[in-house]
């Protein structure tokens, strides 16, 4: 059976490993619903992937389940577009406001 002429160095043993160490998780948040999620994944919480509804997440909720999460998703879009009004006001929208 083979043997190793030379012992490994210390050295050497740990550059081998240096890509072993664990890498920080990169989050990105669902444009729909700002959830967390990984890069290039359907949104657990809301189905979509790029603006488009893949799952419906609905389905296999019960009914209290789909009215609490319903509700949820209005709330968040109407915060959206407060938010949204709220920035890009003209000078018109501004002097009817008040």
């Amino acid at each position: 059976m083979p043997v190793p002429k030379q012992r490994k160095t210390k050295s050497r043993r740990n550059q081998r490993r240096s890509h072993h160490a664990l890498k920080k998780l990169v989050l990105t948040k669902c444009p729909k619903c700002g959830y967390p999620i990984l890069p290039h994944t359907i949104c657990l919480n809301c189905g979509t992937y790029k603006g488009r509804e893949f799952i419906d997440i609905f389905k296999k909720m019960s009914k209290r389940e789909r009215k609490k999460k319903q509700k949820e998703l209005s709330e968040q879009e109407a915060e959206k577009s407060k938010s949204a009004a709220a920035q890009g006001l003209s000078l018109e929208e501004l002097s009817k406001n008040k």
